[in-house]
């Protein structure tokens, strides 16, 4: 659908009609608080800006039970975060990496001034933060570590002049959801001051497991932070931030939604679901068994209704950082030192066949250290001529294990049985004499007894070393027009290796009819690769500002972003296509030859943005307005092989364009309305390598025997033609003292696809979401009580699905899994606070 028919349709809704009521003033109103961001590394009005940028307060997401930054997607259109079974997907304006730890984020976040840019830091716990900018579109000046399709910046809250503190309490009992926060803030010295805040989160989760009898994901989460600011002179500022967390949890928000029947050629299990063929299935030939399964009775449930079927999987995390920041003031520049030190250590278990049947299981661990340095000049503003310049080094390494373990007899007996129905060719009766080979392996019907046990051990590693340096330089032309050139020049080297070896029982084995075995059922080769690369690359941007009256600010930005390559630490097999395999042969004597990935190519983006920032109805009411397009080459894609591995190409060249509204309006002085929407159109112009979906006929079949489906004219995961928010808030004193806050959400989004491969049955219908806080506070006692309510509507909302692992690719069902968020729930929230 074109981005014009989206706007078209949009608004005839019946929602854009209640805004547009709701919109209208009622009666006189008072200005509107000004809101200051550092989106331009200069504290500036909101207004001021020329950059598409979202704002949220400390204070909002405390009001809306955000407890971390995959939830602030609800109030930020074109931003789409989202948990998958092995990392964390980030997208805004319909581009993001994808899942692989070799990955950095195309949408980069940072805290404090350093960079997170590794996707496991997404889902830690966040608090007592002074507000979240989310820039959409390249960065890559000011911001310049890949942050090429947006960026989130943290900024924590700082120590007070006045000595204060706060304890806060929120319960919901559907889930068993407790949260307990304490901040701690004031003076030490006349020189020193500090803040202390701790959080800590237990929640029961909002999956029941049937396998297990309990409710999943169960997270156990615990943050410290300190923070010491100095001011040791009139022009010498500094803050030291220690920080440490940990987030554990104990199963995961995935649930089998779709199962059906298998259709196949051999005939084994036609007619079954994978949950029939998982719950009992008795194979043989004559008198033998081949194959005896009776899986928990759960493997059944099949459709989204909160319920999973599991083993049970964890991810258990912990993490660390140390923020120096070092403000030198002199006749006017400001020179700022920001060191950073960064880990965190990473140890996983996934149920990756996602029922409860032990077919395999998927164990990883993750170590990641980094350490950066960044430096900034700023000149004085109102100058004819004002630039901010600096450098930045960065160095950081990364380890990576994972593990495919077949831990039951139940996937070697499957393939047994499969291997028999082979062997009788193509749904004919299997032969009654079993001596015969196939497979080129001993006899027939033995082809899963070479993986009993097995494990596949891979280790990745990459080291990253970086610098660049950047000007950013604004010429006031007059008092009403300035134009702003940037430059960015980044220097970067990497290596790379991953090493992938066969185990049984734990023990390494050499090569031999397992990997004939593990090739053709889990599309994965043993290999050990090496690589090394240096990048160079220049990035661009010049925006023109134009104060066309006291009321509206209008600009225009072009800028290039680059992303550099990297190695892929996902895939199962060697890149080499001239590698030859001859363990691998099939029953017609041909090689089965594997192509994976290893090393991918930077991407770039040219983008154009046009927009205004307007103040109407003498102060009372703000409307922003930003369009932009935004081409991508070489883009960076991790494709999921239908097995069990991912690999990383670059998949040419794809367009994003829309338009981004945000405003707020003080409707009267106890009524305020705040409201954001972005209508997105994105097309990938060319992508012939792209996944297919189960069951469709590909466009191309690649010389190792892939098949490809082209995706060029089609758009991407996570993009909807429209999404957006709209906000009441009311606040009134019911005594002198005593004040009443209500405040409603309405967050809703056009439809859109939660697959990676685009399957058409993965389609999430739009929906509106509302969320509700009332409260009751003393102002002069200082205590609050709220009620909380999350999804009122009650939406059922898959945030990403995939294929069921091994279901089509050996079975022949087509299933998927899907990440599924919680549903209506209320809690209770209680706050003291004293100054």
């Amino acid at each position: 659908m074109t981005l014009k028919k989206t706007v078209s349709r949009f608004r005839r809704s019946a929602l854009a009609a209640a805004v547009s009521v709701a919109a209208t003033p009622l009666f006189a109103a008072p200005a509107l608080e000004e809101v200051i961001v550092t989106a331009t590394l200069r504290a500036a009005s909101l207004q001021d800006v020329p950059v598409s940028v979202n704002a949220v307060s400390g204070e909002k997401m405390a009001e809306a039970g955000i407890a971390k930054v995959e939830d602030l997607q609800a109030y930020v259109p074109n931003l789409t975060m989202s948990e998958t079974g092995i990392g964390t997907n980030i997208y805004i304006r319909g581009i993001g990496s994808g899942i692989n730890p070799g990955f950095e984020q195309s949408v980069g976040m940072y805290f404090d001034g350093v960079s997170y840019g590794r996707a496991q830091l997404t889902r830690a716990p966040f608090l007592d933060l002074a507000r979240v900018e989310v820039l959409r579109g390249p960065q890559n000046i000011l911001f310049g570590k890949n942050s090429i399709a947006g960026a989130l910046s943290l900024i924590s809250a700082r120590p007070s002049q006045e000595f204060e503190g706060s304890v806060s309490a929120t319960y919901e009992p559907d889930f068993n959801e407790q949260i307990l926060d304490l901040v701690l803030s004031g003076p030490l010295t006349d020189t020193i001051g500090a803040r202390l805040a701790i959080r800590k989160r237990d929640i029961d989760g909002h999956i029941e497991n049937l396998t297990l009898n309990r409710d999943e994901p169960g997270r156990d989460e615990g943050t410290i932070r300190a923070i010491f600011e100095w001011a040791a002179t009139d022009n010498l500022t500094a803050m030291l931030k220690l920080e440490a967390g940990k987030f554990d949890v104990d199963g995961r928000q995935i649930e089998i939604i779709n199962d059906q029947p298998a259709v196949s050629t051999t005939g084994a299990f036609d007619g079954r679901t994978y949950g029939e063929i998982l719950d009992f299935t008795e194979v043989g030939v004559g008198p033998i068994v081949l194959a005896s399964v009776d899986a928990d009775p759960s493997v059944l449930n099949n459709k989204l209704d909160y319920k999973r079927s599991s083993n049970g999987d964890f991810s258990y995390n912990d993490t660390q950082n140390l923020t120096l920041n070092v403000d030198y003031y002199r006749e006017g520049h400001q020179f700022t030192f920001i060191t950073g030190i960064l880990g965190y250590d990473t140890e996983e278990l996934c149920d990756c066949d996602f029922t409860g049947a032990p077919v395999f299981s998927v164990g990883a661990e993750e170590n990641y250290d980094q350490y950066s340095q960044e430096f900034r000049w700023v000149s004085p503003v109102g100058e004819t001529f004002e630039f901010i310049a600096g450098g930045f080094y960065q160095k950081s390494d990364l380890e990576f294990f994972d593990s495919i373990n077949v831990d039951s007899d139940i996937l070697p007996g499957l393939l047994n049985a499969a291997d028999i129905q082979e062997a009788g060719g193509r749904g004919e009766r299997p032969p009654a004499d079993l001596s015969g080979g196939v497979l080129g392996l001993t006899g027939i019907g033995d082809a899963g007894d070479e993986i009993r046990g097995l494990g596949t051990p891979r280790y990745f590693t990459t080291e990253t070393e970086l610098f660049s340096v950047f000007l950013q330089t604004t010429w006031n032309v007059t008092d009403l027009f300035r134009a702003t050139l940037g430059l960015r020049y980044a220097h970067e080297e990497k290596t790379g290796s991953r090493n992938m070896d066969f185990s049984v029982d734990g023990v390494i084995v050499p090569e031999g009819e397992v990997d004939t075995v593990v090739a053709k059922n889990f599309s994965a080769e043993r290999h050990n690769l090496k690589g090394s690369r240096t990048e160079e690359n220049l990035s661009p941007s010049i925006n023109l500002q134009y104060d066309w009256s006291d009321e509206m600010m209008v600009y225009a930005t072009l800028s290039r972003g680059f992303k550099s390559g990297g190695y892929d630490a996902r895939s199962n097999a060697s890149p080499d296509t001239n590698q030859i395999r001859p363990l691998q042969n099939l029953d017609n004597g041909e090689p089965l030859v594997l192509v994976g990935s290893f090393e991918y190519e930077e991407e770039q983006a040219t983008s154009l943005e046009i927009g205004a920032k307007t103040t109407l109805m003498d102060g009372a009411a703000e409307l922003n307005i930003a369009a932009f397009y935004t081409e991508y080459d070489d883009l960076q894609v991790s494709i999921f092989d239908g097995t069990l591995g991912f690999n990383v190409g670059n998949a040419g060249a794809a367009t994003t364009m829309g338009i981004e509204l945000d405003g707020r309006m003080a409707i009267t002085e106890h009524l305020m309305l705040t409201g954001a929407l972005a209508f997105l159109d994105f097309e990938f112009t060319e992508f012939e390598n792209g996944q297919c979906y189960q069951g469709q006929t590909p466009d191309s079949i690649s010389a190792d025997g892939t098949p490809f489906c082209d995706y060029k004219g089609k758009t991407n995961q996570y993009v909807a033609d429209y999404s957006g928010n709209v906000g009441l808030a009311y606040t009134r004193m019911l005594t002198s003292d005593l004040e009443f806050r209500g405040i409603t959400d309405f967050v809703f989004t056009g439809d859109y696809n939660s697959s990676q491969n685009l399957d058409p049955s993965q389609e999430q219908d739009g929906y509106v979401k509302v969320n509700l806080r009332l409260s009751v506070a003393d102002v002069a006692a200082g205590w609050e009580v709220a009620l909380l309510a999350k999804n009122l509507t009650d939406e059922e909302i898959v945030s990403y699905s995939n294929d069921t692992p091994l279901s089509k690719s050996i079975f022949g069902s087509t299933g998927h899994y899907g990440f599924i968020e919680p549903p209506r729930s209320f809690a209770i929230q209680g706050t003291y606070r004293w100054y």
